[in-house]
């Protein structure tokens, strides 16, 4: 496992609210036989979003070591989002939702639908996308595709949604109603 702390060398300041950590699932990756490009390109968008990258890691298509940096990154990071890439399809190396389910105490099932959904107009491969979305905590856990294509085109639906999202799950006690 291959981690990366970026909390002092992020650019400019952001809200607890907008801190992320980035964990690439990747036998390979981990290895350091493949270049980790779908973390890369996750991170170049959530930065141009104006969320703070604070840790990226690459950990193998294992279980138990996926949750763990997962629990590592929603309650010693204390970050707000945490967005993995790959290890959602339908290979037995692939674990991340059993390794997300497991740490999660809620689903968010409208944003991997909607991900699905969104990716079902580009490919009939989405159909077989496993990936969940859930809170441990106060953190907001989204699997994307392993892809960098796929990945970045996951996000993408989801991004108008997770300021929302996050203030909500961070506390903000206003109402969700819009006055017309």
């Amino acid at each position: 496992m291959r981690t990366h702390d970026a909390r002092e060398s992020s650019q400019g300041s952001c809200a607890f609210d907008k801190t992320v950590a980035i964990i690439t699932v990747s036998d390979k990756g981990a290895k350091g036989e493949r270049e980790d490009r779908s973390g890369q390109v996750l991170f170049e968008r959530l930065i141009k979003e104006g969320y703070q990258v604070i840790c990226q890691a690459v950990v193998p298509d294992e279980k138990d070591v996926i949750s763990k940096e997962l629990v590592k990154c929603a309650e010693e990071k204390r970050v707000a989002l945490i967005v993995t890439t790959g290890g959602t399809g339908v290979t037995s190396r692939d674990v991340t939702p059993e390794a997300t389910l497991a740490v999660v105490d809620r689903t968010v099932p409208g944003m991997a639908e909607a991900m699905r959904a969104a990716s079902l107009l580009k490919t009939p491969h989405a159909m077989i996308s496993r990936a969940i979305v859930g809170i441990r905590g106060t953190t907001l856990i989204v699997n994307l595709p392993g892809s960098p294509k796929g990945a970045l085109e996951n996000l993408e639906v989801i991004l108008p949604a997770l300021p929302h999202a996050l203030n909500k799950i961070q506390g903000d006690p206003s109402e969700c109603a819009v006055n017309d």
